[in-house]
């Protein structure tokens, strides 16, 4: 299946074998049933989230509305990886088509892109919000939230064509056989005979043009928000505004530290890059619902309207 030597490209490849998570046969029912699990609350975490602040009039501010759009991002790059990687654990062959590969890497690097933009926005929202709240409704607009999101999803869909791009323009003589769960660049450029600097500088590039701008976003952001709370004379004042930020602190914090955790794991030690990736695939979707309706007290009381509503319909 194209291994005829250094001639040969991207072109004669028609699938790519994913090696998974290496465990004892024995144990694979287990971690298939693990990530069901794990993935079932992924689904019911945020498609709760998302029907709460669709049907919430109370919710429908900018603040909600990216926080719709933070759980519809999550629940697709879960579902872009989890149930191909669910079908794996249970299969012999374990293989992925070369297109399928194409569109998994092109949909999760979008949708991680993406969610760095947004939460991004989110810190600017909570900024307006605290820091110029006279302003807030002008600046923060329905037209300019859609504007913010659109060009989140934008910035996610250009750096993924750049990166499927140059990750299958490379050739695959050497191997078909990728060392992970799921189509990630790092471990298709390890398969390739090609040249691999090109890729390395464009993969380096992008993380610098997006990770950089955010971060600075959000710390900048986040500097002035600590500066204007701590001016606020009441204790109760200074507590309610710092009480919109630490779901979306908590948020920050938990994608940073799990991308880092996968990106920072020695290359030379897959298994526990596998790790690292299944914290952000499946616990990071998993953990953002329950870190807003357990910090948000707006949250809190629209799930506990619709509870009471449809136990009045029993």
């Amino acid at each position: 299946m194209g291994d005829k030597g250094g001639g040969d490209n991207h072109s004669e490849v028609t699938d790519f074998i994913l090696v998974g998570i290496r465990v004892r046969p024995e144990l694979h029912n287990l971690l298939f049933l693990l990530f069901l699990i794990i993935y079932g609350m992924v689904l019911l975490g945020n498609l709760s989230m998302i029907g709460i602040i669709v049907t919430d009039p109370r919710l429908n501010t900018p603040m909600y509305f990216f926080l719709g759009n933070l759980s519809v991002i999550d629940l697709s790059y879960s579902t872009v990886i989890v149930p191909k990687a669910m079908a794996n654990i249970l299969s012999q062959k374990k293989t992925i088509s070369f297109a399928g590969c194409v569109a998994q890497l092109f949909l999760y690097a979008l949708f991680m892109v993406t969610e760095a933009f947004v939460l991004a926005a989110m810190a600017y929202d909570r900024f307006i919000a605290i820091c110029n709240p006279l302003l807030y409704s002008v600046r923060m607009s329905r037209s300019v939230c859609i504007q913010l999101v659109a060009g989140s999803y934008l910035c996610g869909w250009v750096s993924s064509i750049l990166q499927i791009s140059v990750t299958f323009s490379m050739s695959f003589c050497a191997s078909r056989v990728i060392d992970h769960f799921y189509c990630d660049s790092n471990p298709i450029e390890k398969i390739s005979c090609s040249n691999t600097f090109i890729n390395k500088m464009v993969s380096f590039s992008l993380a610098v043009l997006i990770i950089l701008p955010t971060i600075v976003v959000i710390v900048v952001s986040y500097m002035y928000i600590v500066s204007t709370v701590l001016k606020i004379p009441s204790s109760e004042g200074r507590k309610k505004a710092f009480s919109t930020c630490t779901s979306h602190l908590g948020v920050v914090s938990l994608l940073y530290g799990t991308v880092s955790f996968v990106y920072l794991t020695p290359p030379n030690n897959p298994e526990l890059r596998k790790v690292a990736s299944v914290c952000y695939i499946l616990f990071t979707p998993m953990l953002n619902p329950l870190i807003y309706s357990l910090r948000n007290k707006d949250v809190k009381d629209a799930m506990k309207r619709v509870l009471w509503k449809k136990k009045l319909s029993f």
